[in-house]
């Protein structure tokens, strides 16, 4: 068996959504310190830009990772039809019932966690990156710290 090159494919999304910085834990007082306007009562929005990269055997016959088309349709049942002009807090399982607070952060790791148990065997979920403004992005790899 002849080894195959590895390659990297991304697919990227926009979508719209709002939400509310606030912990469930702190007092009123507490969020405003901590997230200021964004903590507004009534939440803010942002146009998401997604980035979803794949990792993976290019495939002899095919000449690819996975099919886009495939990867397209899982993020458009994982996240679009979930979150775009959704409340995260208010609209969105993974948020409104629990104590996640709905940072860029959470969203990257919530959006990792819905798409790759839905991809092809020996296909693997490198990234997701996430951009809430041209001047914060978040990209989550499926790692966690020590315990």
């Amino acid at each position: 068996m002849s080894r195959r090159p590895i390659a990297y494919v991304t697919r990227v999304e926009s979508f719209s959504a709002c939400h509310r910085l606030h912990c469930k834990g702190l007092s009123d007082e507490e969020n405003r310190a901590l997230f200021g306007k964004c903590n507004n009562p009534n939440g803010h929005g942002h146009n998401y830009t997604l980035e979803v990269t794949v990792r993976g055997e290019i495939d002899n016959i095919t000449g690819m990772v996975m099919n886009i088309t495939e990867l397209k349709d899982i993020i458009q049942s994982s996240v679009m039809e979930v979150m775009d002009h959704k409340h995260l807090d208010m609209d969105v399982t993974f948020f409104r019932d629990s104590d996640l607070v709905s940072t860029t952060e959470n969203l990257a790791v919530v959006i990792y966690d819905l798409i790759s148990p839905q991809l092809p065997a020996n296909v693997f979920l490198h990234a997701v990156k996430i951009k809430e403004t041209d001047k914060n992005i978040v990209e989550y790899r499926g790692e966690y710290g020590p315990e």
